[in-house]
């Protein structure tokens, strides 16, 4: 099955349409107010270790893994889509869209992933 995995920014434009959205707005702590962080993206290994570190998120992602599975073994053939979003989208939901994208890849889907806000500018809060 073919999975298409897009992490954005709610504070940039509105999610993009997608079989199933994740919002780890409210949930998951930020690496934004971290100053050694807020200016790092998820390319950077220490962004990456802070979300993946947070509680529940590794559960997330099985979580979600489990979804796209779900949607993918239903009656409807084509791509199944996923909306990885939080408030800027270059921390949480571009390693959480990453860290996906790898679990489904090791089950056997074929995983295409687009940052759509990693390179926009911090958003100043």
């Amino acid at each position: 099955m073919d999975v298409t995995i897009t992490s954005f920014g709610y504070l940039h434009d509105a999610a993009p349409a997608a079989d199933l959205t994740i919002d780890l707005r409210h949930h998951f702590r930020d690496p934004h107010v971290s100053p050694q962080l807020r200016y790092m993206t998820a390319n950077d290994e220490p962004v990456r270790a802070a979300v993946l570190a947070t509680p529940g998120i590794r559960q997330l992602v099985d979580a979600a893994a489990v979804a796209v599975t779900a949607f993918a073994a239903g009656p409807s053939a084509g791509t199944v889509s996923v909306a990885s979003g939080c408030a800027g989208g270059r921390h949480r939901a571009p390693t959480f869209a990453r860290a996906l994208a790898t679990r489904l890849a090791e089950a056997g889907h074929t995983v295409t992933v687009t940052h759509r806000d990693l390179d926009k500018p911090v958003v100043q809060r």
